[in-house]
Parts: structure tokens; C-alpha cells; sequence
């Protein structure tokens, strides 16, 4: 009986409760271990960025799954969120609840990130590609080398900004340095939990999957599918271009603040293009167009690495991905819940 009203229940509902089970349940088993004592300081480390990049994952799957654009800029909306969440959580840590400056650090970083897709989507989404693949890379890389040259301060008169060093501010003497340099911020009250990072993975989950079984979701579908054909019955193509990079900017933010507060310390040199591309070695192995699928390929990745740090040195830990990416399309060429897709003709 129960099989069989299983059976009656629509694919997409049993594809979110697979999707949101695999999260729970995720959450529930770490708990446990936690609880037994069996987890490693080394592993418990690791939760946040694990959630961190679920989240990135996810949206950006948004784009080269649903969207069929391939964008490698993903680190650098992660950056303009991570730092513009990151100042405010470090300016209102003693003036406001810190409940309420967690909140606006995720809303600011969120929408920051959100900004900076509508100025980089507007005239890069009218390439597609390899020239956006190029264009994008290019956008994180010059968001991590500005950040690495920006100085700012604040005293009793107010903020000082400085491209040269932190002696150009002319700040007083009891200014406070917000950020330095190449060496970004420091005295961050770290904050983030996992319990917040799986919050905020159900919460893109929500989102996405809600925007991609929606009216929306079904048109910028049929953009991947064919543009030309999509343009010809009404759709508007630039608004749900726009619409996708810009929901996947968001969420890219707010991970990078979730990621960010798990640290003493942010420098700019953590968001650099190698971040991106392990970010696209999630999609590609859990299956373009999957979110389920990007899912599974961050925890599972995220553990694989965690698991062989002890036996990898740290300079080729990111090689382990790859690796694992190869062997999986080798024997699955969609990754592991990907679909095939038509070409664009």
C-alpha cells in the first residue's frame, strides 16, 4: 500500500524530499557522531565549508545546469559577500544584538553580491560560451587583486579609504583599521556553526528548486534548450539570463559570509580562480543540471578531502577532486545524477 502510493506521488516531489532527506539526514548522523565523541577537530572544521560550498555548489548550478552558460566567476561574488558581510558583522559585533548584525551580515553580503551580478551580468550575458567562461574568470580574479590593494578605516571622522597603503588614510590615532590590505580583515568573533551552514543550504534549496519548477524556471530551461527558439515565442531573454546569474550571485555571497565568520581571520587570496573551479568540479561530478546531485558532489568531496589530509599534502589537496571527477565521468559521463542534454543548435 505504502509502495504504491509512493509510486503515485509527481517525480519532482519525490526528487525535493530525496533532496531535503539527504540534507537532514546528513545533519542527523554529524549530530550523532558528535555526540559519541567520534568526530575529529579536524572533520568538525571542515562542516561549515562543507555547507559553504553545498550552497555554491547549488547556485551555481543554477547557471551552467539550468542556464547552460558556463560561468567561472563564481569565487568572486563569494568574495564581494564575504567582505561586505564580514564589515558588517565586524562593525556591529558591539552595537547591536548580535543575533540582528548576523542577519544583516547575510542580508548585506547577499545583496552586495547580488549588485555586483546585475553590473557583471548585464553586458557579459550578452556572450556565452567560452568568451563568458573567460569574461567571468576574469571578474574574480580582478575582485581578488582590488581587494588585496584595498585599505579601510574608521574613526571620529569617519571612514578612510586608501588604494596605497594604511598610512594614506591619515586616520587618528584610536582609528580602527577595518581592512588591511593583502592581509584583509582580522579579529573576526567567528560565529558560524553548522547548524547555520545546513540552515542556509535548505534555504538556497527552497529557493532553487522552487525557481526552477516555477514559470520562470521552465523558461530559462528552454533558453538552454534553444535561445533562438525561446526568443521566438516571447520569451525575454535577457530578464531570465539576468534572473538566474543574479539568484546564483546572491546565494554565492551569502555562503561566502557563512564561510568567512568561520575564520579569525579573511584575506582575498581564499577566493582566487582555483575556487571556482573546484566549485564547478561539484557540479560536473554530482551531474550538470542536478541539484541533488550537487549536493552529494560537495558533501562527498568535502569528506574525500578531509579524509586524505592526513596522507596529502595541503599543496595537492585540491588535486583530489579532480582526480575523483575523472574516475566518476569516466564511468558516467553525466556525473553521478546528471541528465544529457540536447546541443544548442
Amino acid at each position: 500500500m505504502a509502495l504504491t502510493k509512493w509510486n503515485q506521488v509527481k517525480k519532482s516531489t519525490k526528487s525535493n524530499f530525496i533532496t531535503f532527506s539527504i540534507v537532514i539526514g546528513f545533519y542527523i548522523v554529524v549530530q550523532l557522531l558528535a555526540a559519541a565523541g567520534v568526530l575529529t577537530n579536524s572533520f568538525s572544521g571542515q562542516l561549515v565549508p562543507i555547507c559553504a560550498y553545498v550552497v555554491m555548489a547549488v547556485s551555481l548550478n543554477l547557471v551552467v545546469g539550468f542556464l547552460g552558460e558556463l560561468s567561472l566567476g563564481h569565487a568572486g561574488f563569494m568574495s564581494v559577500g564575504a567582505f561586505s558581510g564580514t564589515l558588517v558583522w565586524v562593525s556591529l559585533y558591539d552595537v547591536a544584538p548580535h543575533w540582528l548584525a548576523l542577519i544583516l551580515a547575510f542580508v548585506v553580503g547577499g545583496a552586495m553580491a547580488g549588485i555586483f551580478g546585475v553590473i557583471v551580468g548585464v553586458p557579459v550575458l550578452r556572450l556565452s560560451g567560452d568568451y563568458l567562461a573567460i569574461v567571468t574568470l576574469a571578474f574574480g580574479e580582478i575582485i581578488k587583486n582590488i581587494m588585496n590593494a584595498v585599505y579601510l578605516g574608521v574613526d571620529d571622522s569617519g571612514l578612510h579609504f586608501s588604494l596605497k597603503d594604511a598610512a594614506s588614510m591619515n586616520m587618528a590615532e584610536d582609528g580602527k583599521i577595518l581592512i588591511n590590505g593583502a592581509m584583509g580583515i582580522t579579529g573576526i568573533k567567528k560565529t558560524s556553526t553548522f547548524t547555520m551552514g545546513i540552515i542556509l543550504v535548505l534555504i538556497t534549496l527552497v529557493v532553487v528548486l522552487n525557481l526552477i519548477r516555477s514559470r520562470a524556471g521552465r523558461a530559462i530551461s528552454a533558453i538552454r534548450d534553444n535561445e533562438i527558439a525561446a526568443k521566438s515565442i516571447g520569451i525575454n531573454i535577457t530578464r531570465y539570463k539576468l534572473m538566474a546569474f543574479v539568484l546564483s550571485s546572491v546565494f554565492a555571497g551569502m555562503a561566502g559570509v557563512l564561510y568567512s565568520l568561520n575564520y579569525s581571520s579573511l584575506v582575498a587570496k581564499k577566493f582566487d580562480y582555483n575556487t571556482s573551479i573546484n566549485i564547478l568540479v561539484f557540479v560536473v561530478l554530482g551531474g550538470i543540471g542536478s541539484i541533488t546531485g550537487s549536493l552529494v558532489g560537495g558533501i562527498l568531496l568535502g569528506i574525500a578531502e578531509n579524509l586524505t589530509a592526513g596522507f596529502i599534502s595541503t599543496g595537492y589537496k585540491d588535486a583530489i577532486g579532480f582526480v575523483i571527477m575523472i574516475l566518476v565521468l569516466l564511468i558516467k559521463p553525466t556525473g553521478f545524477m546528471g541528465y544529457k542534454f540536447e546541443e544548442k543548435v
